[in-house]
């Protein structure tokens, strides 16, 4: 006989991770670890970031790394994940530990994450009202693929390699990708 399956509720689970040393993504009432990242994924995320935060400074956007939470409610449960970078510009998404408005989120693929990324992760975040973007940065090959929302609510992507820019229309930014794989891959 199996044994039968512990479900923790929303407020356990965001109560054991303020003080968890591994973080844990959340869905519906399950409890997934996280792995960790590599030296490339760690430097992408970074220069992503880097970028970022000056660009914003001064605006209603707040940009974070790792370690923030977006908050989704699907009819089926409540999902907590960890995307690398998630943007928010509206000003009533101030939860302190999770945000629920996103406009952009980026995630840096991985062999362990990828296919989470490419499929769950990409349903589910479609479903936030807010997001216009989302971005999957490749951490092994110049490649990058941004799905896109427009007025009409309709998502598209499209998929960039040298010699292109990442336009992010969510936040008025564009990087060169130079500036995202430094130290990593030779553009």
């Amino acid at each position: 006989m199996q044994s039968p399956i512990n479900f923790l509720t929303v407020e356990k689970y965001l109560k054991a991770e303020e003080s968890s040393d591994i973080r844990h993504e959340y869905l519906g009432g399950q409890i997934f670890a996280m792995a960790g990242a590599s030296e490339e994924h760690n430097l992408i995320a970074g220069n992503i970031y880097a970028l970022l935060r000056p660009h914003l400074r001064g605006s209603s956007c707040r940009a974070f790394v790792s370690d923030m939470k977006v908050k989704l409610k699907t009819e089926k449960a409540d999902i907590f994940y960890y995307p690398d970078i998630v943007v928010t510009c509206d000003p009533q998404d101030n939860e302190r530990y999770f945000k629920t408005r996103p406009n952009l989120i980026i995630e840096v693929l991985s062999a362990s994450t990828e296919i989470t990324d490419r499929r769950e992760k990409l349903v589910n975040y479609r479903t936030l009202e807010n997001l216009q973007e989302y971005v999957l940065v490749s951490q092994h090959e110049i490649k990058v693929e941004v799905y896109r929302q427009d007025a009409q609510a309709n998502w598209s992507v499209q998929t960039l390699g040298k010699g292109n820019d990442l336009e992010l229309n969510s936040i008025g930014l564009t990087l060169i990708m130079a500036d995202i794989y430094e130290d990593v891959l030779t553009v």
